[in-house]
């Protein structure tokens, strides 16, 4: 078996194997942008999801997040992602579409002045159909409700091509750039192998 060369070159970082490595981007915007009121009998409507049940929860989380490596409320202890479930200062939605849920919203107010949009997703039949700019447009609503003085997210490599600039014409501004690396959660065996084949596996 060959194996690449142990030193990368001159400005690369070389990931251990068994891990994989994502560029993020984060944005924030400072005040609320003109967003558009919900069309009255639209067939999406977003509802408040409290109490979530662990594996019900996770399995949403799954579904969305397969094919861009969402892979931290899985690894999360069952005790620790409760707290987060019940947490008066976080709020989570879910996306409904004719009444079948096609997508997820979490948004924490747990800083203060502040409100971080921790997860925003849809499965994958309900993108490219209108349901992200609701959804979008819901959760500027709802931030902005509150007396916050920023709005913050970030979006990484993994994530829909198209994440970076839907969050930038959504009024987000980018000011910050980091990179992560942590274990592949498809060889921890939090996710199957054939998840987001377009990053690939090193295994050694």
């Amino acid at each position: 078996m060959s194996h690449a060369p142990s030193s990368a070159p001159k400005g690369y970082s070389i990931v251990p194997p068994r891990h994989v490595a994502n560029v993020a981007t984060f944005l924030e915007m400072r005040a609320k942008p003109q967003v558009a009121s919900p069309v009255p009998g639209h067939a999406l409507v977003l509802e408040r999801w409290r109490d979530a049940d662990l594996a019900i929860y996770r399995a949403l989380f799954k579904a969305i997040g397969e094919n861009w490596l969402w892979y931290s409320r899985l690894v999360m202890p069952d005790h620790e992602l409760s707290r987060i479930l019940r947490e008066p200062r976080i709020e989570i939605y879910r996306l409904l579409d004719n009444g079948t849920i096609a997508g997820l919203l979490e948004l924490d107010f747990s800083a203060q002045d502040e409100c971080e949009l921790s997860f925003f997703g849809l499965l994958p039949e309900a993108i490219g159909k209108g349901a992200g700019r609701f959804l979008m447009n819901e959760a500027i609503r709802l931030a902005w409700i509150k007396p916050i003085k920023r709005f913050w997210v970030h979006t990484c490599t993994f994530d829909h091509p198209a994440a970076l600039a839907f969050y930038r014409r959504s009024g987000f501004t980018p000011y910050q750039i980091a990179v992560e690396i942590h274990p592949d959660p498809r060889l921890t065996g939090h996710m199957p192998r054939h998840a987001a084949p377009q990053v690939p596996i090193i295994e050694d």
